[in-house]
């Protein structure tokens, strides 16, 4: 993020209170006391920015109406079309974050990135629309669900969240101006303090989740876990991937998330091979991650048979 443009990312759906967050920000002097923001609408709701209220002057809008338009040199050329010393963006709900991700100028980096959503149609959105929720979960720093009811289902709420992001905060903005934040206890269904985890087959899917933003905790422990195994020419005759196929949302979105499995000998397991692994992980750099990542040491190798259900999902 050194030497970066810092991008403030607000998503969520239509009326789900993005923009009136947006002006509340830039009328409050502990946020905006000078900067040369840019700010980009990509959709429009009833709710439009007063730009009149906004303590500091130095602020231009652009509009953003077609997803296809979301460039890396659109958004250069914005950039360049004013001096700016940071960036916010009201993005469209209905288009994927991954075209934002894939687009944003070298220069630019996402700073933070926060959910905003109408607690009275949160449930309703995910029921009929769980692919895009699952998108705008996923990265999301904090989520704020605006307009509570005194009778919002926090519970189930809270399930749908924690079943893609353990790490989002959950905050509860009522009617009346009172704020009230999740504190749902969410512990792992397994024991990270045993001298051997056991992964259970329907708890693989919430591991692997858990390990990928929070791996020093797991760095130095024992685990045991069942996967299937996937050859990589390129590691050598020591090392498999080993892991299980995870659905976060439906079918289109099913990937392989495996451990990159090291053995103190050759290994003569194959390709689609079921096994029960035993090892310890380290964090430690390798070839197939940008940086630090989990690599597994084998100690026992036990032939398995596949899971009921094959593929993990959070359910």
């Amino acid at each position: 993020m050194i030497n970066q443009l810092p991008v403030y990312l607000f998503t969520g759906f239509l009326e789900g209170g993005k923009t009136h967050i947006i002006q509340e920000s830039m009328e409050d002097q502990r946020f905006n006391s000078g900067e040369k923001t840019l700010i980009i609408l990509c959709e429009e709701g009833e709710e439009e920015l007063d730009v009149s209220r906004f303590w500091g002057k130095n602020v231009y809008l652009e509009t953003i109406e077609n997803e296809e338009d979301l460039t890396q040199e659109h958004l250069t050329a914005l950039g360049k079309k004013h001096r700016l010393d940071r960036v916010i963006i009201e993005y469209n709900g209905m288009w994927s974050l991954n075209t934002l991700y894939q687009n944003l100028p070298d220069s630019w980096g996402l700073y933070q990135e926060m959910m905003f959503a109408d607690a009275n149609t949160f449930l309703t959105y995910n029921a009929n629309m769980r692919q895009l929720m699952v998108d705008k979960l996923l990265n999301a720093e904090m989520v704020v669900l605006n307009r509570t009811p005194d009778n919002v289902d926090k519970e189930e709420i809270h399930k749908v969240i924690r079943g893609i992001s353990r790490r989002a905060a959950i905050t509860y903005d009522y009617p009346d101006g009172h704020v009230e934040y999740d504190d749902i206890e969410d512990p792992l269904p397994f024991d990270l303090n045993a001298p051997v985890v056991n992964i259970e087959d329907q708890d693989y899917a919430l591991f692997y989740r858990d390990l990928s933003e929070e791996m020093e905790k797991y760095d130095g422990k024992t685990l045991r876990f069942k996967g299937i195994v996937a050859q990589d020419a390129s590691l050598g005759d020591k090392s498999v991937l080993a892991g299980r196929h995870v659905m976060t949302c439906c079918a289109d979105d099913i990937a392989f998330n495996p451990l990159v499995c090291i053995f103190s000998e050759k290994t003569s397991l194959k390709t689609r091979d079921w096994v029960t692994l035993t090892g310890k992980i380290k964090v430690e750099k390798h070839k197939l991650y940008r940086g630090p990542g989990p690599v597994f040491y084998v100690t026992k190798t036990e032939f398995a048979v596949p899971p009921v259900q094959e593929v993990a999902t959070f359910y």
